[in-house]
């Protein structure tokens, strides 16, 4: 099942790559969401190869997911792959720069299941695209928010 996910930020896109590649403030999200997310290597190493642990409750059961950065081209290309019990995916965020304070943030996902059970569970999930699809865009619609906020709050800082 393949999702995208398309949003403009104003925001330039050096900003938004680097907010994006800042993954102690993700994890700390995610923490903050009900996660348990530890690096499984060098935490001081930022590149392809860095990965993640993330333990999270779903449906009444508690979930593991491996995420791994695979693509790290500034200021364009982020790009993730991981995997669960039951299925397996790639992301992949690439940024455009519309202007110089403006990005456009586009946010390509494929979920592939594993086995029987987790194809009857993504065949729902198909059948219900229009609502996955909404969340998807809500959801990255909250995060570039977030990244505007967060250049708002610089640029008053450093007095633009």
């Amino acid at each position: 099942m393949k999702i995208t996910s398309r949003q403009d930020i104003e925001a330039p896109v050096a900003f938004v790559f680097d907010a994006l590649k800042d993954f102690d403030y993700w994890e700390r999200a995610a923490m903050r969401r009900g996660a348990d997310v530890t690096r499984t290597n060098d935490p001081q190493t930022i590149g392809p190869g860095l990965a993640w642990l993330i333990r999270f409750p779903f449906r009444g059961k508690d979930r593991r997911v491996t995420l791994r950065l695979t693509v790290l081209d500034a200021p364009g290309q982020l790009g993730f792959a991981g995997g669960g019990s039951n299925f397996e995916g790639t992301a992949v965020v690439d940024l455009m720069e519309l202007g110089s304070k403006r990005t456009r943030l586009t946010m390509a996902s494929e979920v592939k299941p594993k086995g029987l059970a987790a194809r009857l569970i993504l065949q729902s999930l198909k059948l219900a695209r229009g609502r996955v699809q909404g969340r998807v865009d809500k959801r990255v619609a909250a995060i570039a928010s977030e990244i505007e906020e967060r250049f708002r709050a610089s640029s008053r800082q450093m007095g633009r």
